[in-house]
């Protein structure tokens, strides 16, 4: 894609995402200007954006989880990414689980991991809880009927407590994560 081609479609994007948060009543901009010693995203260097993604959602380094979706049911979910997966004559999957499998490899969180990620090569996950049971963020996943008056609530509160939030709509659009 050219680069042309490419900014029009992340602008059009931009917006298809702006106009879905304020169809859902749910404030997006920022209320506070950046500080002059922020850098725009789009002038950081790639190194850069790994960094402040390791920074954001710091969490296990010796394993990640990797989305999967199936094309016959439509089912979509997390698991843990395994160097052997599919790899005839060593995965067996689907007649042995994954978690019941001798030959399991989990494949560390690497920096061209979160790069590709970044990049929307593939989409994987963070696993939060450290092995010593410590966590630097939080995930909120807000899915009920009353999902908006939640998130909206949720994100008044970070605000009033000077808790550090941002806010996403979810893939279906029927739900948001903070």
């Amino acid at each position: 894609m050219a680069d042309g081609d490419e900014l029009s479609a992340l602008r059009a994007e931009n917006s298809r995402l702006i106009a879905l948060l304020e169809s859902h009543g749910i404030e997006w901009r920022a209320r506070q200007q950046p500080s002059p010693s922020s850098i725009e995203s789009s002038r950081r260097s790639t190194d850069e954006k790994v960094a402040l993604f390791r920074r954001l959602f710091r969490g296990r380094t010796d394993v990640f989880p990797v989305r999967w979706e199936s094309k016959t049911t439509g089912k979509s979910g997390y698991a843990p990414a395994c160097a052997n997966e599919w790899r005839a004559g060593v995965c067996e999957k689907p007649r042995i689980k994954c978690g019941d499998c001798g030959h399991r490899l989990l494949i560390p969180l690497s920096d061209a991991v979160i790069y590709k990620h970044l990049a929307g090569d593939h989409t994987v996950g963070v696993y939060p809880l450290m092995e010593d049971d410590s966590c630097y963020f939080l995930a909120v996943d807000f899915d009920e009927a009353e999902w908006r008056d939640d998130a909206r609530a949720f994100m008044q509160s970070c605000a009033e407590l000077g808790v550090p939030a941002a806010l996403e709509i979810s893939r279906s659009g029927q739900g948001a994560h903070a």
